[in-house]
């Protein structure tokens, strides 16, 4: 893991995965999630789809993703930037589902990639794709904006 940025943000994924931080919509989204990889500006994470997140086929529903990609392209603008985002658009396209057979539950990697900055403005590209094949389940582009620095100005 490169750089204090990329630290805090790892940090801030866990507080919010054990409901310390953010809010319990986004804690369910995100148990069980792992960093693999984080460095300025982007974060590359594995996430084990569970039954919390998921319909009563096994399909993993398309508000949990929503919600996943939001928070770590949060994440990412946070390890490049160093200060709290709002997001102002959001794009997301769904390519295909995630989804938990009887006794597997389904294993997806993720990768939150800053792609551009612009003034208060951050765009993140986010990448939701199988583990086992790499087939792509979502993709979502995303601008943010700061709203406050670390000590909250």
């Amino acid at each position: 893991m490169e750089g204090q940025l990329a630290r805090e943000a790892n940090k801030r994924i866990e507080n919010v995965s054990k409901g310390v931080d953010g809010t319990k919509l986004e804690a369910l989204a995100v148990e069980g999630l792992r960093v693999v990889h984080a460095q300025k500006g982007l974060l590359r994470c594995r996430f084990l789809i569970s039954n919390a997140v998921s319909d009563q086929r096994g399909n993993w529903y398309v508000g949990a993703i929503t919600t996943l990609m939001d928070d770590l392209a949060a994440f990412a603008t946070y390890s490049s930037t160093g200060l709290v985002n709002a997001t102002v658009s959001l794009n997301i396209s769904y390519y295909s589902t995630a989804k938990i057979q009887v006794i597997l539950l389904e294993e997806v990697d993720i990768e939150a990639k800053v792609v551009a900055e612009m003034g208060k403005l951050t765009s993140v590209v986010v990448e939701v794709k199988r583990t086992d094949n790499g087939k792509l389940i979502a993709l979502g582009r995303q601008w943010m904006t700061s709203i406050k620095n670390q000590s909250g100005q």
